[in-house]
């Protein structure tokens, strides 16, 4: 099992910047590839960004490419989403989650809010 708590979600100007952090507890962190996911109020979750084992290697949603930017501490068991340039569009639940040897996304935060205003 893999507890996930994110924070840092808030409310933020059109063009402003957030940094959501991720706290992991459970089995060893450094095994599951970490993602970000979101949830706009009426629309299905969507995937953000996720990083690998090692911090090596990320993937962005087209959305998040040049404006997000994911990271992580693993000595820490911490993610990061540096979000900048922030639109309304942007505003949604964020969620953490985890993908370890399922290949599938098990283990989930209970997000965190953010809120663009324009």
């Amino acid at each position: 099992q893999v507890q996930l708590v994110e924070s840092g979600g808030g409310l933020v100007q059109a063009g402003g910047s957030l940094r959501l952090s991720c706290a992991a507890s459970g089995r060893t962190f450094s095994n599951y590839v970490m993602g970000w996911f979101r949830q706009a109020p009426g629309k299905e979750r969507e995937f953000v960004a996720a990083i690998n084992w090692s911090g090596t290697s990320t993937s962005y949603a087209d959305f998040g490419k040049g404006r997000f930017t994911i990271s992580r501490d693993n000595g820490k068991n911490m993610v990061y989403l540096q979000m900048r340039s922030l639109k309304p569009e942007d505003t949604a639940v964020y969620y953490c989650a985890a993908k370890g040897a399922s290949m599938q996304y098990d283990y989930w935060g209970q997000g965190t809010q953010v809120t663009v205003s324009s």
